[in-house]
């Protein structure tokens, strides 16, 4: 949907189970209404490609291989060595096989937690030192998957804002779901304002930050945890044990040049749990964090 806002307009949809927009500082109606749907096309592309949810999708067919070596395509390819850069680097925490552990784990709100036994079971189907991955070739030991969910949003923010870039020199913000990037300053060279959810009113800003260049992710549990005996237990799971990081922040927001950057940052900065602080001051980037 195409609506006029400050100096521009504002082009939103629904993509990635995420409210998407593109803002655009332009007065013209048209280029908007076609870079709109270029970005929204280019969401549902990645989508449909990677949607663990579609049994269509390119990512299902891998997962269903059974064992069979698969050969994938550049994009997929690229996206593997991304992410078996970030199981290197960040001493397997990031993991894209992790995925399973939600056969066991149930993110709801409520006081159920898995028995240590379930998630023991779980366990052998984790761990991208298992997967057979030598570009292109792929081979996933039968019962495992792969799950782009840690890094295809923020891909689909930095391909749809490149796509944008070459169409137009009009300065442009993409947001999927509160994870963005920005081409440069506005128009009349203001930064652009942003908000930082609030981790207790959902729908509510915690905090105002500006942004003329790059990108900014937020990684939280502000709607996916479980809470017994007092005990928060986080979405944020550590693919080597099965078990929730103990005490991550409830949110850590990173700024970076991509969102793929970004999203990795405050990714790993969660899964540093109670020394989350510590590693993103050790990393050097902006950040900001809610406990």
């Amino acid at each position: 949907m195409l609506t006029a806002v400050e100096q521009g307009f504002s082009f939103a949809f629904r993509a990635m189970a995420s409210p998407c927009e593109l803002r655009i500082d332009t007065d013209e109606v048209d280029l908007a209404a076609r870079l709109g749907q270029m970005v929204e096309a280019e969401a549902g592309r990645i989508e449909r490609k990677y949607s663990r949810y579609l049994s269509d999708s390119l990512l299902s067919r891998i997962n269903g291989s059974g064992g069979r070596t698969v050969e994938v395509d550049e994009e997929t390819a690229d996206l593997l060595d991304y992410a078996a850069s970030c199981h290197a680097l960040s001493e397997g925490r990031f993991d894209i096989t992790s995925g399973v552990l939600r056969r066991v784990w149930r993110f709801d709100g409520s006081d159920r937690l898995p028995s240590r036994e379930d998630v023991r079971a779980v366990l052998p189907l984790v761990g991208w030192k298992k997967v057979g991955w030598r570009r292109p070739h792929l081979t996933l030991p039968p019962g495992m998957e792969i799950d782009f969910g840690g890094l295809g949003k923020e891909y689909a923010v930095d391909s749809s804002l490149i796509k944008v870039q070459a169409a137009t020199n009009a300065p442009a913000l993409v947001n999927f779901g509160g994870d963005l990037r920005v081409s440069g300053p506005r128009a009349d060279g203001r930064r652009w304002t942003v908000a930082i959810e609030s981790v207790d009113s959902a729908g509510a800003a915690e905090a105002l930050l500006e942004i003329s260049h790059g990108a900014l992710t937020t990684s939280g549990d502000a709607r996916r945890f479980l809470l017994k005996d007092g005990v928060r237990y986080s979405h944020i799971l550590d693919p080597r044990s099965g078990w929730p990081v103990k005490d991550p922040p409830r949110s850590v927001t990173v700024a970076a040049p991509t969102c793929l950057e970004a999203g990795l940052i405050s990714t790993l900065a969660m899964l540093q749990g109670r020394a989350a602080e510590r590693f993103l001051r050790r990393e050097g980037v902006q950040a900001w964090w809610m406990r």
